[in-house]
């Protein structure tokens, strides 16, 4: 049993350059999630989304899980799983199909999404998402949901993201090898949109970006719809590296000093306030000035965030994200981020932490839990919902019958 069935639970991992997160959530009988279990390890052997040692991978894993199951009291055996790094790409595609009937089904629906998904890609590529944007039956566009509705033509618009196929399989690999199944690979900022974003910002146009310690995930919704996907590889630890290069001060104490002192606007922070600093090797250590730690992190935000809005810029929907920017993740949480990005980005900005959950929400209500609540939130929907994620979901042997079904219909 893959999963303790009659307690109807699902399972979150993320796995990140700095930390590893399982989380366990229980399905209430008004379908929400419930938090039960959550377990955390600092990550090692990971890079900017990719796996660099698969055996320190594998051990960060087991030990989370393992603390998951202990505090939810379960066998977890099957996992949403998070994928980042620089090889996620995305494209939006258009499919057409004629309409059997003068109505549109449900296997019309996934007729044209198929159709839209059948645009080559490198063997080397694997698709991850197919995300209905909106249909056109005829001459009516920006249709939600074309069920029911007559014509002769139905076309669609998706967003399809794409990964490096090596990538994924030694991801999946860590997994497996903790005797765990990956029900299904998620973008992690898609993921992220699915915990932090209310629907009015859904629709009005917004962008999520997921700041992490290696990689900062971009997703861009509008019109209730992705439209654009990436990931730039940089992240908090350049932060960390500044701080440990300029303050001579090993990296393990740089990072302790980033999350407890440091401010991305200098201007907020007093000249007269001092922290300490440890030395290298046996040196004592110097008391330093918190204005200098927020003047060596201040430019790097800059840069993170620059990179941020040029992403933006090309993806051509500046004009489209009227509600701002949601920063989430662990390199969001610094003082004076939200006020320096308002001032970079000349839009609103706010952090995102989880919403819409219950039980032991004190252990997830941070920014840098936002992507494994995602995962869930996700879970429940592709559990409840067999058809959310047509691209994804459905089997190749399901999609061939069906498609034998329809050419038998047509001739």
């Amino acid at each position: 049993m893959p999963k303790a069935v009659e307690r109807n639970l699902v399972v979150g991992l993320d796995i990140g350059t700095s930390k590893v997160v399982a989380v366990v959530g229980e399905v209430t009988p008004d379908n929400q999630l419930s938090i039960i279990g959550v377990g955390h390890h600092a990550a090692r052997g990971m890079d900017k989304g990719g796996v660099n040692d698969l055996n320190l991978v594998v051990q960060s894993i087991q030990r989370a899980i393992n603390e998951a199951e202990l505090m939810a009291d379960c066998s977890i055996g099957s996992v949403y799983l998070g994928i980042s790094g620089k090889h996620i790409a995305c494209q939006n595609e258009n499919g057409m199909v004629p309409i059997n009937d003068h109505e549109v089904t449900q296997d019309d629906v996934e007729s044209v999404i198929h159709t839209a998904r059948s645009v080559p890609i490198s063997a080397e590529r694997k698709m991850l998402h197919v995300l209905p944007q909106e249909y056109c039956v005829d001459v009516q566009e920006d249709i939600k949901s074309p069920i029911g509705m007559s014509g002769v033509r139905l076309e669609a618009q998706v967003h399809i993201i794409t990964c490096a196929n090596d990538m994924a399989k030694n991801i999946v690999k860590c997994v497996e090898r903790c005797n765990l199944t990956a029900d299904q690979l998620i973008f992690s900022a898609l993921a992220s949109t699915y915990s932090v974003l209310t629907d009015d910002e859904k629709e009005l146009g917004v962008c999520v970006v997921d700041m992490g310690a290696g990689t900062l995930d971009i997703s861009i919704v509008a019109g209730g719809a992705i439209r654009h996907s990436a990931v730039i590889p940089v992240g908090g630890n350049q932060v960390s590296s500044d701080i440990a290069k300029i303050f001579r001060t090993p990296l393990s104490h740089a990072e302790d000093i980033k999350v407890q002192y440091a401010c991305a606007l200098r201007q907020m922070v007093s000249m007269e306030e001092n922290i300490e600093v440890p030395s290298v090797g046996d040196r004592p250590a110097r008391t330093m000035s918190r204005h200098t730690l927020a003047e060596v992190v201040e430019p790097r935000y800059h840069e993170l965030f620059e990179l941020i809005l040029e992403e933006i810029k090309a993806s051509g929907l500046e004009d489209q994200i009227a509600a701002g920017i949601v920063l989430t993740g662990g390199t969001a949480k610094m003082e004076g981020v939200v006020e320096f990005a308002e001032e970079v980005f000349q839009m609103p900005v706010r952090i995102g932490a989880p919403r819409n959950i219950q039980g032991l929400t004190d252990y997830v209500n941070d920014p840098s839990y936002a992507t494994v609540v995602g995962l869930l939130h996700y879970g429940l929907q592709a559990s409840s919902d067999k058809h959310s994620d047509v691209g994804t979901s459905d089997s190749v042997v399901s999609m061939l019958s069906r498609l034998k079904n329809w050419f038998e219909n047509r001739f």
